[in-house]
């Protein structure tokens, strides 16, 4: 189940404060200030996690709060600082403090940190004020404030390639055939009802995040249908893979699905429209050889992409299909790869 929008509770923890005592004991006659300071509170920090690709672990428990800092003691013992406090998240996570607006953190990679909320200073004990001229301070600080902050998180997934698509195209049938992603599939439309990732693997150690999104509608940009809700997780990916379907059921032109997809992302933004495309005529297992060569000139031609050909249910082509998709979103210069 992806979770992909929550609101979170987070407190760091409060410093310790600082000790007053005064010492007297043999060989110091005159006695001291031996007051030692306070621990720091713990930190709030998010944590990527590639292991993760939903903020479901967050929603049952939406409070975290950081332990405080100890108080110093006499004879100059200082106060432990508290623990930080460790959120894990999905990469891609977005935090946004509610109250400001103000972005807190954008989580990209593994292992990331952010500190979200920080932990008060721990407060001076007596002995830090000792000088010359005052010998023997009778004063102390209290240890800092804690923050905070209500937090609203939203992820936008990360992925290599991201599929787009009318529903019904075939899109949950090829991530099937290509990762180990086991997305619902059946004849009728909007069986995929969430983005859903699966990585495959390439020959020679190679890996490719794959994001299977949910079937565009005309209006998604509008908010019609699913789309808008899921449009945002192609921002994310680093190729838009378009999966038109060879022989739709209701008899409608490729070329004219392409046309009106594209037109749903040029108007969610710009950034859409600046990401490299490859163009998939999928479920070539039902037409023949003559329609689809047919096919093929007629979306090069009206798309200006180069066309490739495959099959999800069949596997054909599907090869051909992840090499190219690999040369676009991982360049061989770039990654060091020689095929």
């Amino acid at each position: 189940m992806l979770v992909d929008r929550c609101t979170i509770f987070i407190c760091s923890g409060k410093g310790g404060n600082g000790c007053v005592s005064l010492r007297r004991e043999k060989y110091r006659p005159k006695g001291g200030p031996d007051g030692g300071n306070g621990g720091n509170g713990g930190d709030v920090v998010l944590v990527g996690e590639v292991g993760l690709s939903t903020l479901l672990s967050l929603t049952p428990r939406p409070h975290f709060r950081a332990k405080n800092g100890m108080p110093g003691q006499g004879s100059s013992k200082h106060g432990p600082n508290a623990d930080h406090l460790l959120i894990p998240v999905p990469l891609g996570t977005i935090a946004v403090d509610r109250e400001s607006g103000v972005v807190l953190a954008e989580i990209t990679s593994d292992g990331e940190h952010v500190v979200v909320a920080k932990g008060g200073e721990g407060g001076f004990g007596n002995e830090h004020f000792k000088s010359a001229t005052n010998q023997t301070p009778r004063e102390g600080t209290p240890g800092g404030e804690c923050e905070e902050r209500t937090l609203d998180l939203e992820l936008k997934l990360l992925a290599d390639v991201g599929f787009v698509g009318l529903p019904n195209a075939g899109k949950s049938t090829l991530l099937a055939a290509i990762t180990a992603a086991r997305p619902k599939i059946a004849a009728y439309p909007f069986t995929t009802k969430s983005p859903h990732l699966g990585i495959a693997e390439l020959p020679g150690e190679r890996r490719l995040v794959m994001a299977d999104l949910p079937g565009l509608i005309e209006g998604a940009a509008e908010g019609a249908g699913m789309g808008y809700d899921f449009l945002k997780h192609v921002e994310r990916t680093a190729v838009i893979l378009h999966v038109l379907d060879a022989a739709p059921i209701d008899g409608s032109d490729p070329l004219d699905n392409w046309r009106m997809i594209r037109g749903e992302l040029e108007a969610f933004g710009d950034v859409l429209m600046g990401k490299p495309e490859l163009v998939l005529l999928n479920k070539c297992d039902l037409i023949d050889e003559t329609t689809r060569a047919s096919l093929v000139k007629s979306l090069k031609r009206g798309t200006g992409c180069d066309v490739m050909t495959a099959s999800g249910m069949t596997g054909d082509g599907v090869e051909a299909v992840m090499e190219q998709v690999w040369n676009v979103a991982r360049p061989p210069l770039e990654m060091g790869w020689k095929a």
